[in-house]
């Protein structure tokens, strides 16, 4: 199951920003998240999912891509 929506939500809590106006697929720096934006949203992600990210993953660009690493992380843990 992909975290998309989760993470599409998270967005939402935290950056106020409508999940309708992101395209997965589309480049979160040029939506206007700064490299700031990114590393507190990948804490933001660690905390709701109870995962740890890599520092590769601070280079994603897209939600898709973010959602598929998530889902990876998640598919790796435990039951």
């Amino acid at each position: 199951m992909s975290s998309l929506k989760e993470l599409q939500e998270l967005i939402h809590d935290k950056f106020d920003i409508d999940p309708a106006t992101l395209d997965p697929n589309a480049s979160m720096r040029e939506k206007g998240f700064d490299s700031l934006a990114l590393v507190e949203f990948l804490f933001a992600i660690e905390d709701r999912f109870a995962i740890s990210m890599s520092d590769e993953d601070s280079n994603i660009d897209t939600l898709a891509e973010l959602a598929a690493a998530v889902d990876k992380i998640r598919a790796k843990q435990p039951a």
